[in-house]
């Protein structure tokens, strides 16, 4: 069985990390601190020349967890994200190009959208699951709010201004899956190998929505 954009986000659910890895070295180790805190899905952006390096050694050393490569703008790195191993590809908007190779490379795809206009093209192309991006917050949670009703059985994953004091008002959208963030594992975390503070984070981050789920 082929896996889904949809089985993704529900695995990720509450939290899709969202990784600028700079240095490839620190890599596995990262990804070992966030699966030690419960998460279990990963997106690595395309924003530093080793991402996909980091990706591939992420994906050997843990063959359990579900590995994304994030910021695909360009039609050719859906390829080469297969290629090092992704299992899904995330953009921060959506295209007739982008849709097409992401079609062509068989990667379960995640698009981004802000407008009704953008959620109805990507619903052209067959998405039900997208990203929201940028998502800053009350702003979003009410826009959110909003597309329920004409944009029924569309899930998202808000990214782009989510953080912990704003993660439950998004998770508490029946049309949110899930959220994507870079608190989980800042930049000066990961420089200063803190694995630790990382799980902790992550845990957090789980527990917070565990509470939500069992008040639900």
């Amino acid at each position: 069985m082929s896996l889904t954009m949809d089985a993704v986000l529900q695995q990720a659910r509450p939290v899709l990390p969202v990784l600028v890895i700079e240095d490839v070295s620190l890599a596995v180790d990262l990804a070992r601190a966030l699966h030690a805190g419960g998460i279990r899905v990963l997106e690595v952006t395309l924003r530093t020349p080793r991402a996909l390096d980091a990706l591939a050694a992420m994906r050997k050393a843990l063959p359990d967890l579900l590995i994304g490569a994030g910021t695909v703008i360009h039609a050719e790195q859906f390829g080469e994200a297969r290629d090092a191993g992704a299992q899904f590809a995330v953009s921060p908007g959506c295209t007739e190009r982008l849709a097409a190779a992401a079609e062509d490379s068989g990667l379960p795809y995640l698009p981004g959208v802000m407008t009704p206009s953008e959620v109805l093209l990507a619903l052209e192309y067959g998405y039900r699951s997208l990203k929201l991006f940028p998502a800053d917050g009350a702003t979003s949670i009410k826009m959110l709010k909003s597309f329920k009703g004409p944009f029924t059985g569309i899930r998202f994953c808000p990214t782009g201004g989510v953080t912990p004091d704003n993660l439950l008002g998004f998770l508490r959208l029946p049309n949110v899956a899930c959220v994507g963030g870079t608190w989980i594992a800042p930049s000066n975390l990961v420089r200063a190998r803190a694995w630790d503070q990382i799980t902790q984070l992550a845990a957090e981050a789980r527990a917070l929505a565990g509470g939500l789920e069992q008040s639900a």
